[in-house]
């Protein structure tokens, strides 16, 4: 299963939140970005603002110059325990000294750990590492959602689309799914599964090992599975297939059985999602646990050449080849001055970043009010954040944008329920849905 295509749909069910009169307008191999929203984001969708920060694909943008540059990741520890400290992905600018991780969805703490929230009817969680990765070794102890047709996963994912998985079905529960792309190309022979004990019942420690000549996955100190570089010549393109650009580090919960997408994606995760299941009765949303995450950088590829000790970013260098070798470091800022700012008019020569809460030019947003109340401590069917009847959405357009105000406690982020706006913007786009869902069959 591809996810960095099924997350497109992340994007498109957030538009379901939205007014009648919002034109999307997508990015792909054969339609690029307008000037006007010239950056791609990372589920195939135009926009200016954060488009242009995390995700941005340069290679569908309007031209190279469209897309930040990335923030380059050192070393370092995060217990997860602090959801207050994630950052809400539509205030954040690309200055990636305020925050190691943003989110779009839902997110709570509970059992010492961030609690990813997949609410009725929603459309789950997305937390990203604001900094990129070029090699290293990256851990943290999960547990799992649980269910037909619900989807846990923890990957590297890079703006070309090079990605490194794990992916947890919730049917079942003792099957991780490993997995990898290089540059999107979708090949079913390299997914693999390992047996462990029940992912939903049980932490387990998961790491990913990517080097430049090969990448192990370790699940509790155990390597399950080796993939060397040298094992992914491609002929046909005469290249290697194996991930090897600069990437984030993502964690997410997804509903992969909602019938908005492709018949084959629902059939991978299990079945249709049950939207009245024990979970959803108990606490009102499915959820998984993130915990002690681990992030150790490796030095720059050999092929790196002079003192890069001090340059922070990395930028791509060419319009046709998007790898390694056409990555280049950058000392050049990776802040916009506000969320109609875009790369190649960054409007950052502020010393401090403006208009933090302005709106994207492909985004409109709705608030009520949301509170969580506790039922208790530790975890399991006690100590969990209770999702109640009163709700808070800030849901935005398009792909990774949709966020919401966080509560006094560092609550969750939530979308309201199903209403008149929702009902007209389906009405409104529901083509443009039916024919992106016929697109993408895995």
């Amino acid at each position: 299963m591809k996810s960095a295509l099924a997350f497109l749909f992340f994007g498109i069910f957030y538009s379901l939140a939205q007014a009648a009169d919002w034109n999307p307008i997508p990015c792909n191999a054969t339609s690029k970005c307008p000037d006007s929203a010239p950056c791609c984001n990372q589920y195939g969708m135009c926009g200016t603002g954060f488009y242009c920060l995390g995700g941005c694909d340069p290679r569908y943008s309007f031209n190279l110059t469209a897309c930040m540059p990335q923030p380059r990741m050192s070393s370092f520890q995060d217990l997860m325990s602090n959801a207050s400290k994630i950052m809400d992905i539509n205030q954040y600018l690309g200055n990636a000294s305020q925050a190691d991780w943003v989110y779009t969805g839902y997110i709570n703490n509970a059992d010492g750990a961030l609690l990813l929230q997949m609410p009725n009817q929603s459309t789950g969680t997305v937390v990203s590492s604001t900094k990129y990765l070029w090699f290293g070794r990256v851990g943290a102890t999960i547990k799992t959602a649980r269910d037909v047709g619900v989807v846990t996963a923890f990957i590297t994912f890079s703006d070309v689309q090079d990605e490194i998985d794990y992916e947890f079905m919730g049917y079942d529960l003792e099957k991780p799914q490993t997995n990898f792309y290089s540059l999107g190309l979708l090949n079913y022979t390299n997914s693999k599964n390992y047996t462990t004990t029940d992912t939903y019942e049980n932490y387990h420690y998961y790491e990913i090992d990517w080097a430049e000549d090969q990448t192990q996955w370790i699940i509790d100190g155990n390597v399950v599975r080796t993939l060397k570089r040298s094992d992914t010549w491609n002929l046909t393109k005469n290249r290697y297939d194996y991930p090897s650009t600069p990437s984030r580090v993502q964690f997410s919960l997804w509903p992969a059985g909602s019938d908005l997408n492709a018949l084959g994606t629902v059939q991978w995760a299990g079945g249709p999602i049950n939207w009245n299941s024990q979970d959803i009765q108990d606490y009102g949303y499915y959820y998984a646990y993130v915990k002690n995450v681990s992030i150790k950088a490796y030095d720059l590829p050999s092929f790196v050449s002079g003192n890069s000790t001090n340059l922070s970013a990395f930028l791509y260098n060419s319009t046709t080849d998007f790898n390694e070798e056409n990555v280049l470091l950058t000392n050049k800022k990776t802040w916009l001055g506000n969320q109609k700012a875009v790369g190649f008019n960054p409007q950052n020569d502020a010393s401090t970043q403006s208009s933090q809460s302005s709106k994207s030019s492909a985004s409109s947003s709705s608030s009520n009010t949301k509170t969580t109340k506790t039922t208790g401590s530790g975890s399991g069917s006690t100590g969990m954040p209770i999702v109640t009847d009163s709700t808070t959405s800030n849901t935005f357009v398009g792909g990774f944008v949709q966020g919401g105000s966080t509560s006094a406690k560092g609550g969750s982020a939530s979308a309201s329920k199903s209403g008149a706006g929702a009902d007209r913007a389906s009405t409104a786009i529901g083509g443009f849905l039916a024919m992106i869902a016929g697109v993408f069959v895995f």
